[in-house]
């Protein structure tokens, strides 16, 4: 089998304890698209953006999406929440098969310094196995920004990767170029979805291993099932975007020694010179 249903939530959501009205809407896809066999949802959907409500995991969330994907038969990616490790806060997504079992907590890699403040960056890449029909990846919104982090995750085996984003600033426009640039350089799925309402201006992205927008939304709130076929991945990698490019192939094959991967090379040279990583001030307007 290589067809998989996804339905992606993007939803006008607030500060405050959003998962009864997140399960609603998931029991709403349920009913409403009974073919539809995975949910997504949007970077810190469940609670928002401030890490006082960061909690140890497996806390109030874990098992309250574990119940949920037991009792729907879903396979469930609800966004992510801040995660308190003794001094250190995270912020993790947490993925579910429909048997409620937790399949993987993945800690985001690249937090939106210097706007994310006192946020830990995770070390560990997520990619988890839907049986007979492919392998997932998971990224969290600025994640993206870098290539290195999808590059991997399609080194590790991802056919479809999975981006929960809390974007509420103008540069909404440059993720959506992100997601298609991450999308045709690894030859894969990128569900790029963001929140709406008071957290984010939605403009959520789905995009096709060839680079095609599948679907992009709107600012409100919307559902977005999608079926995807893991086949069309398979065939892109194996004869390139339109019988062209064969990036992935081409990446494997090369002997090429990238010296900005080095240990320790990031700290010198030009890098070394653009300064502290802080929020710009009006004296840089000079």
């Amino acid at each position: 089998m290589s067809h998989f249903a996804i339905a992606a939530l993007q939803l006008e959501l607030s500060g405050r304890d959003n998962r009864y009205l997140i399960e609603k809407e998931i029991r709403k896809v349920r009913s409403r698209f009974p073919w539809v066999q995975m949910v997504v949802l949007g970077e810190l959907a469940s609670y928002g953006a401030d890490t006082i409500n960061a909690q140890e995991l497996p806390g109030e969330a874990e098992p309250f999406y574990a119940e949920l994907a037991r009792d729907t038969g879903l396979w469930l990616v609800p966004g992510s929440i801040y995660e308190r490790e003794e001094l250190r806060v995270y912020n993790t997504a947490l993925v579910f098969n429909p048997q409620g079992e937790t399949v993987g907590r993945y800690r985001k890699q690249f937090p939106f310094c210097p706007y994310e403040k006192g946020v830990w960056p995770g070390e560990d890449f997520l990619v988890f196995d839907v049986p007979d029909v492919g392998r997932f990846g998971v990224s969290i919104c600025y994640d993206q920004w870098f290539p290195e982090t999808t590059r991997n995750l399609a080194w590790l085996g991802a056919e479809v990767i999975l981006c929960p984003t809390m974007t509420n600033t103008v540069d909404r426009e440059q993720e959506l170029c992100l997601a298609r640039a991450n999308a045709i350089s690894n030859q894969c799925y990128f569900f790029n979805i963001n929140v709406a309402g008071d957290l984010g201006n939605g403009r959520s992205i789905i995009v096709g291993p060839d680079g095609q927008v599948i679907h992009q939304a709107g600012e409100r709130d919307e559902i977005m099932p999608v079926e995807v076929d893991l086949g069309l991945v398979r065939r892109v990698r194996e004869r390139g975007v339109h019988g062209l490019g064969q990036p992935l192939k081409s990446f494997r094959d090369s002997t090429v020694a990238f010296p900005a991967y080095a240990p320790g090379a990031r700290a010198e040279g030009p890098l070394a010179q653009l300064g502290e990583l802080a929020t710009p001030n009006r004296e840089e307007l000079d």
